[in-house]
Protein backbone atom coordinates (compact mmCIF):
# COMPACT_ATOMS: atom_id res chain seq x y z
CA UNK A 1 0.00 0.00 0.00
CA UNK A 2 1.57 3.10 -1.29
CA UNK A 3 1.16 6.77 0.93
CA UNK A 4 -1.76 8.77 -0.66
CA UNK A 5 -0.02 11.96 -1.47
CA UNK A 6 -3.15 14.22 -1.47
CA UNK A 7 -4.22 17.65 0.37
CA UNK A 8 -6.77 17.64 2.81
CA UNK A 9 -9.88 19.16 2.23
CA UNK A 10 -13.09 19.88 4.68
CA UNK A 11 -16.32 18.82 3.57
CA UNK A 12 -18.32 20.04 6.72
CA UNK A 13 -17.14 18.53 9.63
CA UNK A 14 -15.50 15.38 7.60
CA UNK A 15 -11.97 16.20 6.23
CA UNK A 16 -10.49 13.63 3.30
CA UNK A 17 -6.73 13.31 1.90
CA UNK A 18 -3.63 12.57 3.29
CA UNK A 19 -3.67 10.58 6.03
CA UNK A 20 -7.51 10.61 6.71
CA UNK A 21 -9.62 7.79 6.31
CA UNK A 22 -11.17 7.06 3.12
CA UNK A 23 -15.00 8.28 3.07
CA UNK A 24 -17.67 5.78 1.74
CA UNK A 25 -20.48 8.26 0.53
CA UNK A 26 -23.81 6.84 -1.53
CA UNK A 27 -26.46 9.43 -2.84
CA UNK A 28 -30.18 9.14 -2.23
CA UNK A 29 -31.90 7.99 -5.46
CA UNK A 30 -35.10 9.71 -4.67
CA UNK A 31 -36.83 12.51 -6.27
CA UNK A 32 -35.74 15.17 -3.75
CA UNK A 33 -39.22 16.57 -4.06
CA UNK A 34 -40.54 13.34 -2.56
CA UNK A 35 -40.24 14.48 1.29
CA UNK A 36 -41.43 10.75 2.80
CA UNK A 37 -39.27 8.58 0.17
CA UNK A 38 -36.08 11.08 0.14
CA UNK A 39 -36.14 11.27 4.08
CA UNK A 40 -36.34 7.54 4.36
CA UNK A 41 -33.26 7.20 1.51
CA UNK A 42 -31.58 9.22 4.07
CA UNK A 43 -32.22 7.58 7.14
CA UNK A 44 -31.24 4.26 4.97
CA UNK A 45 -27.60 5.73 4.67
CA UNK A 46 -27.45 7.01 7.98
CA UNK A 47 -27.84 3.94 9.43
CA UNK A 48 -25.57 2.28 6.83
CA UNK A 49 -23.31 4.77 8.51
CA UNK A 50 -22.53 6.39 5.38
CA UNK A 51 -20.10 9.51 5.54
CA UNK A 52 -21.08 11.43 2.78
CA UNK A 53 -24.88 11.35 1.44
CA UNK A 54 -25.24 12.92 -2.26
CA UNK A 55 -28.42 14.72 -3.00
CA UNK A 56 -29.40 16.28 -6.26
CA UNK A 57 -31.10 19.45 -7.22
CA UNK A 58 -32.75 20.27 -10.77
CA UNK A 59 -34.90 23.86 -10.07
CA UNK A 60 -36.12 25.56 -7.02
CA UNK A 61 -38.60 23.48 -5.58
CA UNK A 62 -36.32 20.75 -5.25
CA UNK A 63 -34.45 22.86 -3.04
CA UNK A 64 -36.85 23.82 -1.07
CA UNK A 65 -37.40 20.23 -0.38
CA UNK A 66 -33.93 20.63 0.55
CA UNK A 67 -34.43 22.83 3.49
CA UNK A 68 -37.15 20.45 4.89
CA UNK A 69 -34.60 18.05 4.59
CA UNK A 70 -31.80 19.73 6.43
CA UNK A 71 -34.28 20.45 9.23
CA UNK A 72 -35.21 16.67 9.72
CA UNK A 73 -30.99 16.11 9.62
CA UNK A 74 -29.07 18.56 10.73
CA UNK A 75 -25.71 16.64 11.53
CA UNK A 76 -25.55 14.86 8.39
CA UNK A 77 -22.91 15.55 5.79
CA UNK A 78 -24.25 16.52 2.28
CA UNK A 79 -23.25 16.78 -1.13
CA UNK A 80 -25.78 18.18 -3.94
CA UNK A 81 -25.40 17.75 -7.77
CA UNK A 82 -25.97 20.74 -9.67
CA UNK A 83 -27.63 18.55 -12.44
CA UNK A 84 -27.27 20.71 -15.52
CA UNK A 85 -28.20 24.29 -13.43
CA UNK A 86 -25.12 25.92 -12.35
CA UNK A 87 -27.44 28.93 -11.43
CA UNK A 88 -28.67 26.83 -8.12
CA UNK A 89 -25.35 27.17 -6.65
CA UNK A 90 -26.07 30.11 -4.67
CA UNK A 91 -29.05 28.83 -3.65
CA UNK A 92 -28.21 25.01 -2.15
CA UNK A 93 -25.05 26.29 -0.38
CA UNK A 94 -26.24 27.25 3.13
CA UNK A 95 -27.69 23.69 3.32
CA UNK A 96 -24.83 21.50 2.04
CA UNK A 97 -21.72 20.99 2.77
CA UNK A 98 -19.92 20.14 -0.45
CA UNK A 99 -21.45 20.95 -4.37
CA UNK A 100 -20.56 18.90 -6.80
CA UNK A 101 -20.54 20.44 -10.69
CA UNK A 102 -19.71 18.44 -13.98
CA UNK A 103 -18.12 20.47 -16.50
CA UNK A 104 -19.89 18.73 -19.28
CA UNK A 105 -23.23 20.74 -18.19
CA UNK A 106 -22.17 23.92 -17.68
CA UNK A 107 -22.25 24.56 -21.90
CA UNK A 108 -26.04 24.44 -21.30
CA UNK A 109 -27.89 27.24 -19.87
CA UNK A 110 -26.38 31.36 -20.44
CA UNK A 111 -23.99 30.14 -23.49
CA UNK A 112 -23.22 34.12 -23.80
CA UNK A 113 -21.47 33.39 -20.51
CA UNK A 114 -18.04 31.84 -20.77
CA UNK A 115 -17.36 28.48 -19.00
CA UNK A 116 -14.97 30.39 -16.49
CA UNK A 117 -17.72 32.58 -15.32
CA UNK A 118 -19.78 30.36 -15.08
CA UNK A 119 -16.85 28.51 -12.63
CA UNK A 120 -16.41 31.54 -11.13
CA UNK A 121 -20.05 31.85 -9.80
CA UNK A 122 -20.14 28.36 -8.05
CA UNK A 123 -16.70 29.16 -6.50
CA UNK A 124 -17.84 32.64 -5.24
CA UNK A 125 -21.10 30.45 -3.46
CA UNK A 126 -19.07 27.57 -2.48
CA UNK A 127 -16.35 30.31 -0.82
CA UNK A 128 -19.32 32.16 0.60
CA UNK A 129 -21.12 29.23 2.51
CA UNK A 130 -17.91 27.64 3.27
CA UNK A 131 -18.76 24.54 0.71
CA UNK A 132 -16.33 22.36 -0.64
CA UNK A 133 -16.68 21.20 -4.50
CA UNK A 134 -16.32 18.66 -6.29
CA UNK A 135 -15.03 19.16 -10.09
CA UNK A 136 -16.87 15.59 -11.40
CA UNK A 137 -16.20 14.32 -14.95
CA UNK A 138 -17.97 11.59 -16.43
CA UNK A 139 -17.16 9.54 -19.57
CA UNK A 140 -21.12 10.26 -21.26
CA UNK A 141 -21.29 13.93 -20.49
CA UNK A 142 -17.65 14.99 -21.54
CA UNK A 143 -17.57 18.68 -22.60
CA UNK A 144 -18.36 18.81 -25.98
CA UNK A 145 -14.70 21.42 -26.82
CA UNK A 146 -12.54 18.14 -24.72
CA UNK A 147 -14.42 15.44 -26.97
CA UNK A 148 -13.65 17.24 -29.82
CA UNK A 149 -9.94 17.74 -29.10
CA UNK A 150 -9.13 14.22 -28.29
CA UNK A 151 -11.40 12.52 -29.97
CA UNK A 152 -9.40 9.41 -30.86
CA UNK A 153 -8.51 9.30 -26.78
CA UNK A 154 -11.54 9.78 -24.53
CA UNK A 155 -9.60 8.76 -21.07
CA UNK A 156 -7.37 12.03 -22.22
CA UNK A 157 -10.34 14.37 -22.54
CA UNK A 158 -11.71 14.07 -19.19
CA UNK A 159 -8.21 14.02 -17.72
CA UNK A 160 -7.71 17.18 -19.59
CA UNK A 161 -10.93 18.45 -19.04
CA UNK A 162 -10.30 17.74 -14.91
CA UNK A 163 -6.93 19.37 -15.14
CA UNK A 164 -7.97 22.59 -16.34
CA UNK A 165 -10.84 22.95 -14.15
CA UNK A 166 -8.40 22.66 -11.53
CA UNK A 167 -6.49 25.08 -12.67
CA UNK A 168 -9.07 27.33 -13.01
CA UNK A 169 -9.78 27.07 -8.99
CA UNK A 170 -6.37 27.41 -8.44
CA UNK A 171 -6.26 30.79 -9.76
CA UNK A 172 -9.50 31.87 -7.98
CA UNK A 173 -7.65 30.92 -5.06
CA UNK A 174 -10.25 28.05 -4.01
CA UNK A 175 -8.58 25.05 -2.66
CA UNK A 176 -11.02 23.04 -1.08
CA UNK A 177 -12.27 20.86 -4.32
CA UNK A 178 -11.82 17.30 -5.06
CA UNK A 179 -11.58 15.46 -8.51
CA UNK A 180 -13.69 12.90 -9.45
CA UNK A 181 -13.07 11.22 -13.66
CA UNK A 182 -15.66 8.49 -13.94
CA UNK A 183 -16.56 5.61 -16.11
CA UNK A 184 -18.15 2.24 -16.81
CA UNK A 185 -14.86 0.54 -17.61
CA UNK A 186 -13.04 0.02 -15.00
CA UNK A 187 -9.53 -0.17 -16.92
CA UNK A 188 -10.79 3.16 -18.19
CA UNK A 189 -11.39 4.17 -14.24
CA UNK A 190 -7.89 3.05 -13.39
CA UNK A 191 -5.97 4.49 -16.54
CA UNK A 192 -8.01 7.73 -16.11
CA UNK A 193 -7.17 8.21 -12.40
CA UNK A 194 -3.54 7.58 -13.02
CA UNK A 195 -2.81 9.56 -15.38
CA UNK A 196 -4.04 12.98 -13.50
CA UNK A 197 -2.77 11.36 -10.41
CA UNK A 198 0.62 11.64 -12.12
CA UNK A 199 -0.46 15.25 -12.89
CA UNK A 200 -1.67 16.77 -9.83
CA UNK A 201 -0.50 14.37 -7.08
CA UNK A 202 -2.06 17.01 -4.64
CA UNK A 203 -6.05 17.29 -5.59
CA UNK A 204 -7.69 14.29 -3.24
CA UNK A 205 -9.56 11.87 -5.72
CA UNK A 206 -13.49 10.80 -5.25
CA UNK A 207 -13.46 7.20 -6.90
CA UNK A 208 -16.12 5.07 -8.84
CA UNK A 209 -17.28 3.11 -11.47
CA UNK A 210 -20.36 4.82 -12.37
CA UNK A 211 -23.15 2.63 -13.91
CA UNK A 212 -21.46 -0.10 -12.59
CA UNK A 213 -24.87 -2.60 -12.61
CA UNK A 214 -26.00 -5.24 -10.60
CA UNK A 215 -24.56 -7.13 -8.24
CA UNK A 216 -22.19 -9.39 -8.58
CA UNK A 217 -20.60 -7.88 -11.34
CA UNK A 218 -20.85 -4.10 -10.86
CA UNK A 219 -19.40 -5.26 -7.29
CA UNK A 220 -16.63 -7.11 -8.90
CA UNK A 221 -16.02 -4.11 -11.77
CA UNK A 222 -15.69 -1.67 -8.84
CA UNK A 223 -13.14 -3.57 -6.83
CA UNK A 224 -10.96 -4.07 -9.86
CA UNK A 225 -10.78 -0.43 -9.83
CA UNK A 226 -10.11 0.20 -6.29
CA UNK A 227 -8.02 -2.79 -5.75
CA UNK A 228 -5.34 -1.25 -8.45
CA UNK A 229 -6.05 2.51 -7.44
CA UNK A 230 -6.76 2.68 -3.75
CA UNK A 231 -2.97 0.13 -3.22
CA UNK A 232 -1.31 2.35 -5.26
CA UNK A 233 -2.13 5.05 -2.75
CA UNK A 234 -4.78 6.80 -5.29
CA UNK A 235 -8.52 7.23 -3.97
CA UNK A 236 -9.36 9.84 -0.93
CA UNK A 237 -13.26 9.10 -1.13
CA UNK A 238 -15.28 6.42 -2.57
CA UNK A 239 -18.82 5.50 -4.15
CA UNK A 240 -19.94 1.96 -4.92
CA UNK A 241 -22.53 2.71 -7.63
CA UNK A 242 -24.98 -0.75 -7.62
CA UNK A 243 -28.48 -0.74 -9.29
CA UNK A 244 -30.37 -1.71 -6.23
CA UNK A 245 -33.80 -0.96 -4.54
CA UNK A 246 -34.12 1.86 -2.75
CA UNK A 247 -33.95 0.79 0.82
CA UNK A 248 -31.36 -1.72 -0.25
CA UNK A 249 -29.03 1.11 -0.92
CA UNK A 250 -27.44 0.81 2.34
CA UNK A 251 -25.50 -1.98 0.78
CA UNK A 252 -23.04 0.56 -1.26
CA UNK A 253 -21.76 1.69 2.08
CA UNK A 254 -21.46 -1.74 3.12
CA UNK A 255 -19.65 -3.07 0.09
CA UNK A 256 -17.24 0.05 0.46
CA UNK A 257 -16.57 -0.43 3.70
CA UNK A 258 -15.57 -4.45 3.03
CA UNK A 259 -13.75 -3.91 -0.21
CA UNK A 260 -11.61 -0.89 1.93
CA UNK A 261 -11.16 -3.66 4.49
CA UNK A 262 -10.02 -6.56 2.16
CA UNK A 263 -7.62 -3.98 0.62
CA UNK A 264 -5.98 -2.50 3.94
CA UNK A 265 -5.34 -6.20 5.35
CA UNK A 266 -4.11 -7.09 1.82
CA UNK A 267 -6.81 -9.22 0.90
CA UNK A 268 -7.11 -8.89 -3.06
CA UNK A 269 -9.12 -11.48 -5.26
CA UNK A 270 -7.88 -12.69 -8.24
CA UNK A 271 -9.55 -11.41 -11.51
CA UNK A 272 -9.63 -14.00 -14.74
CA UNK A 273 -8.37 -12.72 -17.52
CA UNK A 274 -11.38 -13.43 -19.21
CA UNK A 275 -13.86 -11.29 -16.71
CA UNK A 276 -15.97 -9.60 -19.03
CA UNK A 277 -15.13 -10.87 -22.11
CA UNK A 278 -18.68 -12.41 -22.53
CA UNK A 279 -21.87 -10.53 -22.10
CA UNK A 280 -21.45 -7.22 -20.39
CA UNK A 281 -24.71 -5.22 -19.17
CA UNK A 282 -23.77 -1.58 -17.98
CA UNK A 283 -26.50 -0.88 -15.61
CA UNK A 284 -26.69 2.73 -13.28
CA UNK A 285 -27.44 3.21 -9.89
CA UNK A 286 -30.53 4.91 -10.43
CA UNK A 287 -30.58 8.44 -9.03
CA UNK A 288 -33.04 10.63 -8.46
CA UNK A 289 -33.22 12.11 -12.50
CA UNK A 290 -34.93 8.70 -13.01
CA UNK A 291 -38.25 9.01 -13.68
CA UNK A 292 -39.86 5.64 -13.97
CA UNK A 293 -38.91 3.15 -10.80
CA UNK A 294 -39.50 0.53 -13.45
CA UNK A 295 -36.26 0.93 -14.15
CA UNK A 296 -34.69 -1.23 -12.06
CA UNK A 297 -36.67 -4.38 -12.41
CA UNK A 298 -36.25 -3.53 -16.16
CA UNK A 299 -32.74 -4.04 -15.99
CA UNK A 300 -33.10 -7.43 -13.56
CA UNK A 301 -35.15 -8.59 -16.47
CA UNK A 302 -32.18 -7.79 -18.85
CA UNK A 303 -29.90 -9.93 -16.82
CA UNK A 304 -32.41 -12.92 -16.54
CA UNK A 305 -33.34 -12.39 -20.30
CA UNK A 306 -30.05 -12.23 -22.29
CA UNK A 307 -28.66 -15.32 -19.99
CA UNK A 308 -28.53 -17.74 -23.12
CA UNK A 309 -26.05 -15.08 -25.02
CA UNK A 310 -23.32 -14.89 -21.93
CA UNK A 311 -20.49 -16.46 -23.89
CA UNK A 312 -20.88 -13.48 -26.74
CA UNK A 313 -18.90 -10.48 -26.03
CA UNK A 314 -21.53 -8.35 -26.39
CA UNK A 315 -22.29 -5.07 -23.83
CA UNK A 316 -25.80 -4.10 -23.18
CA UNK A 317 -26.18 -0.58 -21.53
CA UNK A 318 -29.87 0.13 -19.53
CA UNK A 319 -29.49 3.72 -18.64
CA UNK A 320 -32.03 5.08 -16.36
CA UNK A 321 -32.41 8.85 -17.57
CA UNK A 322 -32.34 11.66 -20.23
CA UNK A 323 -28.93 13.27 -18.97
CA UNK A 324 -26.85 10.46 -19.42
CA UNK A 325 -28.79 8.20 -20.93
CA UNK A 326 -27.90 8.75 -24.59
CA UNK A 327 -24.48 9.37 -24.36
CA UNK A 328 -23.98 6.59 -22.21
CA UNK A 329 -25.51 4.12 -24.64
CA UNK A 330 -23.30 5.26 -27.80
CA UNK A 331 -20.87 3.18 -27.20
CA UNK A 332 -22.44 0.02 -26.14
CA UNK A 333 -23.75 -2.63 -28.60
CA UNK A 334 -27.29 -2.54 -27.59
CA UNK A 335 -28.62 0.35 -25.47
CA UNK A 336 -31.69 1.16 -23.44
CA UNK A 337 -32.48 4.77 -21.87
CA UNK A 338 -35.70 4.77 -20.25
CA UNK A 339 -38.18 7.76 -19.90
CA UNK A 340 -41.33 8.34 -17.72
CA UNK A 341 -43.51 5.55 -20.47
CA UNK A 342 -41.17 4.86 -22.93
CA UNK A 343 -37.94 2.98 -23.47
CA UNK A 344 -35.51 4.15 -26.05
CA UNK A 345 -33.22 1.30 -28.17
CA UNK A 346 -30.16 1.85 -29.98
CA UNK A 347 -27.60 0.19 -31.41
CA UNK A 348 -24.63 1.73 -31.08
CA UNK A 349 -25.60 5.24 -31.74
CA UNK A 350 -28.60 4.31 -33.87
CA UNK A 351 -31.97 5.01 -32.29
CA UNK A 352 -34.17 1.93 -33.59
CA UNK A 353 -36.77 3.21 -31.42
CA UNK A 354 -38.97 3.99 -28.94
CA UNK A 355 -41.19 0.93 -26.58
CA UNK A 356 -43.34 0.79 -23.96
CA UNK A 357 -41.70 -0.96 -20.57
CA UNK A 358 -43.70 -4.43 -21.73
CA UNK A 359 -42.53 -4.65 -25.37
CA UNK A 360 -39.04 -3.60 -24.54
CA UNK A 361 -37.82 -6.90 -23.32
CA UNK A 362 -39.31 -8.52 -26.93
CA UNK A 363 -37.20 -6.24 -29.19
CA UNK A 364 -34.33 -6.00 -27.47
CA UNK A 365 -34.14 -9.97 -27.76
CA UNK A 366 -34.69 -9.44 -31.65
CA UNK A 367 -31.51 -7.68 -31.45
CA UNK A 368 -29.42 -9.31 -29.54
CA UNK A 369 -30.54 -12.31 -31.64
CA UNK A 370 -29.55 -10.69 -34.70
CA UNK A 371 -26.39 -9.30 -33.50
CA UNK A 372 -24.99 -12.89 -32.33
CA UNK A 373 -25.90 -14.26 -35.65
CA UNK A 374 -24.39 -11.36 -37.63
CA UNK A 375 -21.24 -10.77 -35.60
CA UNK A 376 -20.37 -14.17 -34.21
CA UNK A 377 -22.18 -17.26 -35.98
CA UNK A 378 -21.44 -15.81 -39.13
CA UNK A 379 -17.26 -16.10 -37.58
CA UNK A 380 -17.99 -19.47 -36.40
CA UNK A 381 -19.29 -20.68 -39.89
CA UNK A 382 -16.38 -19.55 -41.27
Amino acid sequence: MQLRKTRKIHIGKLVIGGDSPIAVQSMAATQTQDLTATARQIEVLEKANADIIRIAVDNEKDIEALKILREKFPDSTWSVDLQENYKLAPLVAPWVDKIRYNPGHLFHLEKDKSIREKVQFIVEAARENQCALRIGVNCGSVDPDYKEKYKNDSTEAMVRCAVDHCQMLDEMNFENYCVSLKDSDSDKVIDANRRFAAERPDVPLHLGVTEAGLPPEGIIKTRIAFEQLISAGIGDTIRVSLTLPNDDKGQEIDVGRELLKDISEGRFRSVPENFLDGLNIIACPSCSRVENDKFVDLAQDVRKMTEYAEKYKLTIAVMGCRVNGPGETDDADLGLWCGPTRVNLKKGTETLGSFSYEEILKELKKEVDQMILEKFEALELN
